[in-house]
């Protein structure tokens, strides 16, 4: 996992007019936490940092650079953004331990041309795009891969069948990641009910016949 710099200040305050003048200044509130930590306000520059969440991914570790307190290792946790307006409102910081497992989602990529499709005629049908995993820091992946070549109609690869890696996966294991359906969904359905002509409706009276 890559790592990216971030310099901080500590803030003193809080409250909206705290935060408006922060934001006037070119400065962005946030927030520093984490197990057992003491949370603490601090004050990052709104450039930098939009810069910096337009080049990573969201698990991204951090280095932190604490004016005054030299570096701490991050993550992202919470991004508020203004309602209509690209920019950032408040952010929180995650501190992050070397030896301490974090919770962090990660995207799935699925690869591989399934047997449903290119045979088949089926759809693949992804129905989740990230996985909830607990790992340690240093080894938090950039996304699951997720083999499903060998899929045909009617199969679905589950949680529990994604490949063990340096982490453990968090959601259920009979949860579905992806499945092969047929072009249409009501392909090969059968009914014993009889079709059924229209009925012709007549209200009757001299009006309805002229």
């Amino acid at each position: 996992m890559a790592k990216t710099t971030l310099s901080a200040t500590l803030r003193s305050g809080a409250g909206k007019g705290v935060a408006r003048k922060l934001r006037s200044a070119g400065q962005v509130p946030a927030v520093l936490y984490g197990h057992g930590d003491t949370p603490r306000s601090l004050a990052v520059d709104a450039h930098q940092l939009e810069l910096m969440m337009a080049a990573v991914g969201p698990n991204t570790i951090i280095t932190l650079q604490l004016d005054g307190e030299g570096t701490q290792d991050v993550l992202l946790r919470d991004v508020q953004m203004h309602p209509y307006k690209p920019e950032v409102l408040h952010v929180d910081f995650f501190h992050v331990h070397a030896g301490e497992k974090v919770h962090v989602k990660v995207p799935v990529r699925l690869t591989g041309k399934p047997v449903g499709v290119h045979t088949d005629g089926g759809i693949l049908d992804q129905v989740l795009y990230d996985l909830e995993i607990e790992c340690l820091p240093n080894a938090i992946p950039d996304v699951v891969e997720i083999d499903v070549s060998g899929l045909h109609i009617g199969e679905s690869v589950r949680v529990g069948q994604v490949p063990a890696g340096s982490y453990k996966v968090l959601n259920d294991v009979e949860l579905p990641i992806a499945s092969i359906v047929g072009a249409s969904r009501n392909e090969g359905v059968e009914t014993d009910a009889e079709p059924t002509e229209p009925a012709l409706v007549k209200t009757g009276g001299k009006d309805d016949e002229e």
